[in-house]
């Protein structure tokens, strides 16, 4: 089992509220959806990734499939855990030419031991350098590979065909963790979270600074941004979908 995917997997309220619920008793999905108040679709869903981080099982009984606690999996978190919480950590070994107070020099080898390389990778939606500013209707993104905090590499990779419903999985199946975006529906908030992408809408302006002030944590974006080309008496998408594709309401 692998900790990051595991701490991934957790991270969601709702499939933490899952697994305390399964360390108490099995539950079929149909009961599942009743005591969280969600759909069985979606719980379907959050168990797909529990069970691919190894934190839940599921048995065959009758007509059901019911499930079950991985709870040796979730002590290796919880040992995990408790290891980094102990661990001393180690000098800094570069930061003073003359190895002042607090800042040994300690040889490269030696700190690559006490870290672990983090990588991740960031979705942009994309035209001529800028953010596009509507979702739904986005005909490329820019990929940007990260590794401890530093982009390693970008590419511009076309979407061309995959319409509202299907982005979240396009970028699903690209490996994306997060996307930077401007206006966004409900229907593609609700799809990026299924495939576990983080999202920081209402973004504008260059996707290379974009990304690079949310790595450095100063990211200015507004979490309740919903795609504003949908106005009131009308409807325009400024050439995206035309008023007879229904398809557009609340998935921009």
């Amino acid at each position: 089992m692998e900790l990051a995917a595991a701490l991934k997997a957790l991270a969601d309220e709702n499939r933490l509220l899952i697994v305390r619920l399964l360390g108490r008793r099995d539950y079929c999905v149909r009961a599942l959806a009743r005591q969280l108040g969600v759909s069985q679709a979606a719980v379907s869903q959050h168990l797909k990734v529990l069970r691919e981080a190894g934190l839940v099982s599921g048995e065959k009984r009758g007509y059901f499939l019911h499930y079950r606690v991985e709870g040796k999996a979730l002590r290796t978190v919880s040992s995990a855990l408790a290891a980094l919480a102990r661990e001393a950590p180690a000098p800094c070994g570069g930061c003073s030419r003359d190895g002042g107070p607090g800042c040994g020099r300690v040889p490269a080898d030696t700190l690559a031991e006490h870290w672990e390389v983090n990588t991740m990778k960031i979705a942009v939606t994309y035209e001529n350098g800028q953010i596009f500013q509507h979702f739904g209707h986005c005909g490329q993104f820019k990929l940007y590979d990260v590794e401890n905090g530093a982009v390693l590499s970008s590419q511009v990779v076309s979407a061309a065909g995959s319409g509202h419903g299907a982005l979240a999985g396009f970028l699903q199946g690209l490996g994306a963790d997060c996307l930077i975006c401007g206006g966004i529906g409900g229907g593609a908030r609700t799809a990026l979270a299924q495939a576990n992408i983080r999202l920081y809408p209402g973004v504008t302006g260059d996707a290379d600074q974009a990304v690079a002030d949310l790595l450095a944590g100063k990211l200015e974006y507004d979490p309740d941004t919903v795609c504003s080309h949908h106005h009131e008496g009308g409807h325009d998408c400024h050439g995206g979908c035309g008023e007879d594709k229904r398809g557009c309401h609340g998935s921009c």
